[in-house]
C-alpha cells in the first residue's frame, strides 16, 4: 500500500476509535444521568398518600345530620376549595387544636349520641365540631374543614376534623396536641364529608 493511503487508512482508523470511545463514554454519562433522575421519581412514588383517596357516597351519621338541621350555617353547601399549608395556617390550627383539647371535659355520650358544638363537657364529636365552628369563624373555607369517622386502634369508633389542604389531609384529634397527616395517624379512617356539602359523605378507600 502507498504510504500515503496508509497515513490516510490508519487516520481513519485513529478517528474511528475515538468517535466509538466518546460514544461509550456519553452512554455511560447517560445512564448514569438517567438513573439519578428517575430515582427521585421511585422515591416519590414510594410514598405514603398524603391526601384520603375517596370512594363511592355512603350515609352521614345520623346525629350529624341532626346537628346540620339545628346549625344550618354551619352545613351549607359551597365549591370545593383547600386552604394553604402556610406556617400561618398551621399556627392557627394548632393553637386552636390545643386550646379546644384543653377547654372541653371528655365524656362519653353513651346511648345517646348528640353532635353537637361549644360545650363544656362532651365525646370525640363535640371537640371536632367545635374546633371546626371556630376555624369557620377565623375565615377558613367550610369546604376544608372535613368531619371523618374512623376507628382507633383499639377497634373504638372515634370521630375527627381533618383540614384539607394541597399538602395533604391533617387531623385535628382530641386525644392528640400535634397535627398530623392522616397516614401518620393510628387510625383507619372510614368515611369523611364531601368538601362540596357537608351533609354528603363519602367512604374512604
Amino acid at each position: 500500500m502507498p504510504e500515503s493511503a496508509l497515513e490516510t487508512d490508519m487516520f481513519a482508523r485513529n478517528n474511528l476509535s475515538k468517535i466509538l470511545s466518546t460514544a461509550i463514554v456519553s452512554g455511560a454519562l447517560l445512564s448514569h444521568a438517567e438513573a439519578g433522575s428517575l430515582a427521585p421519581l421511585r422515591q416519590e412514588r414510594a410514598l405514603p398518600q398524603s391526601r384520603m383517596e375517596e370512594g363511592i357516597n355512603t350515609r352521614a351519621p345520623f346525629a350529624f345530620i341532626r346537628y346540620c338541621v339545628a346549625s344550618p350555617q354551619a352545613c351549607r353547601v359551597g365549591k370545593p376549595e383547600t386552604v394553604e399549608w402556610s406556617p400561618s395556617v398551621r399556627a392557627l390550627v394548632t393553637e386552636v387544636n390545643r386550646s379546644v383539647n384543653r377547654s372541653i371535659r371528655p365524656v362519653s355520650d353513651g346511648l345517646s349520641d348528640v353532635w353537637q358544638a361549644n360545650v363544656a363537657a362532651g365525646d370525640c364529636e363535640e371537640f371536632a365540631l367545635t374546633k371546626r365552628e371556630r376555624l369557620l369563624k377565623m375565615g377558613l373555607p367550610a369546604s376544608a374543614l372535613r368531619m371523618a369517622v374512623a376507628t382507633t386502634a383499639s377497634g373504638e369508633g372515634h370521630a375527627v376534623l381533618v383540614v384539607s389542604t394541597p399538602s395533604g389531609d391533617f387531623v385535628l384529634d382530641n386525644r392528640l396536641d400535634r397535627i398530623l397527616l392522616w397516614h401518620q395517624t393510628d387510625l383507619t379512617f372510614l368515611k369523611i364529608a364531601s368538601s362540596q356539602d357537608p351533609r354528603l359523605w363519602r367512604r374512604l378507600v
